[in-house]
């Protein structure tokens, strides 16, 4: 078995690249997808981010009003408050997802797709976390791969993305969409940094079958890296 985080800033084509290696034989997950779904109503993060932010951050349909909780957190100053309430759940439902694949498939290769792999860290111990699992997180992957791209193509990419028709937002709503991934790249830590503590890298400069050659070629390491992981290392 082979545990595996998967990582790279805002746009760089990670889940793109999460695809592909589903398509190649991984088991993958995705920690946004996972996060969106423990912010829903009844889910103990949703009760908490309503207390800590206000029932501004709850819309009139019972859910949480995305956008603004958003800016409170990128432009407000509180996105560790956010992170701190979100991040540890998220990983405890990575932990408990990892354990039923291996349990199924113990020669798996378990894939975690999340932006934020070396950034949780980083926040856990400017937090003056030393032990915990986010202050360690980086290190319980047997793995890491990096996605990187220029970050003029990574605002291109989200600004294009978040158009609400999918046909790429107005001038004045672009113009919006590529300041708030300014903000956010602001936050993450840059390409090089990540590059440096990676096991992998991929570069995606938009070419998808050059794209697919590096991962294909990154999946056969991984494959056979494999057998020879050191299945000690825990979750826990």
């Amino acid at each position: 078995m082979l545990r595996v985080g998967l990582t790279g800033g805002l746009g760089s084509g990670k889940s793109t690249v999460a695809g592909m290696l589903r398509e190649l034989g991984a088991k993958v997950i995705e920690a946004d997808a996972l996060g969106r779904t423990l912010m829903e109503p009844g889910q103990p993060v949703f009760a908490e981010i309503a207390r800590v932010f206000g029932p501004e951050v709850v819309g009139s349909d019972g859910r949480l009003n995305r956008t603004r909780l958003a800016q409170l957190a990128f432009q407000g100053g509180r996105l560790d408050e956010l992170n701190a309430i979100v991040h540890p759940a998220v990983i405890r439902a990575q932990r408990q997802w990892m354990d039923e694949v291996f349990a199924e498939h113990p020669a798996a290769v378990a894939v975690v797709e999340s932006a934020l792999i070396f950034e949780v860290e980083r926040d856990a111990r400017a937090r003056g976390e030393k032990e915990s699992v986010l202050a360690d997180w980086r290190r319980r992957f047997d793995a890491v791969v990096v996605v990187t791209a220029p970050d003029a193509m990574k605002v291109a990419r989200y600004a294009e993305r978040t158009s609400p028709d999918g046909a790429g937002p107005d001038a004045g709503g672009r113009a919006a969409a590529e300041a708030d991934a300014r903000v956010r790249l602001a936050h993450q830590i840059s390409d090089a940094e990540k590059a440096a503590r990676a096991d992998y890298v991929i570069e995606n400069a938009g070419d998808i079958p050059a794209l697919r050659a590096r991962v294909v070629g990154v999946w056969e390491r991984l494959k056979a890296g494999c057998n020879k992981s050191a299945s000690k290392l825990s979750l826990e």
